[in-house]
């Protein structure tokens, strides 16, 4: 909820100020008073290099082009094994995690539909735990982390076939309030 309204608010704004029809001269701006944000997050995620070239400075994991925007962690076939391509994914919770010892995330584990139900909540089970041990190693607190298995229960991609399939053998990143 708070991360919907987080990304709603500035496009209200940028909504609200692109009907104004006229700007405040740099004297007039410098009146306009300004609530003092907690930046502590933003600089530090900035201090590990993620912030994006784009030079975006909002909440580092609403920004669209750094790899925290990034939380979706995905899996070969009856594997937990974390593939190489989704290792920067990781690296970049960890050091936003261990920059911000506040922040919390849920793992959740899912598979695709091949296999029993039970053999399918323990890979999902065994892919959380891949990503969490990932992240211990990488400097998050084993108490800011949890995971659950949904197993095939809740698939990302409808189908019977490999193109939806993959898209189901996942671990999804979910910040949650501590």
């Amino acid at each position: 909820m708070r991360r919907a309204f987080l990304i709603a608010l500035p496009a209200f704004l940028l909504l609200v100020l692109s009907g104004c029809e006229t700007t405040p001269t740099k004297d007039e701006a410098a009146e306009v008073p300004v609530e003092e944000a907690d930046t502590t997050e933003v600089d530090a995620a900035e201090a590990r290099g993620i912030e994006s070239a784009s030079g975006f400075r909002g909440h580092p994991l609403d920004d669209p082009d750094s790899p925290l925007s990034k939380q979706v962690v995905y899996f070969d076939f009856d594997s937990a094994e974390i593939l190489s391509d989704h290792r920067p994914i990781i690296e970049a919770h960890a050091a936003y995690m261990s920059d911000n010892p506040r922040s919390a995330v849920t793992l959740e584990g899912h598979t695709d539909e091949r296999g029993s139900r039970e053999y399918n909540l323990g890979l999902g089970e065994r892919r959380a735990d891949s990503v969490r041990r990932m992240l211990v190693l990488l400097g998050a607190q084993g108490d800011q982390l949890r995971t659950i298995s949904y197993g095939e229960e809740n698939p990302a991609a409808d189908g019977h076939d490999e193109s939806a399939w993959k898209f189901n053998r996942r671990v999804v990143i979910v910040y949650r309030e501590r």
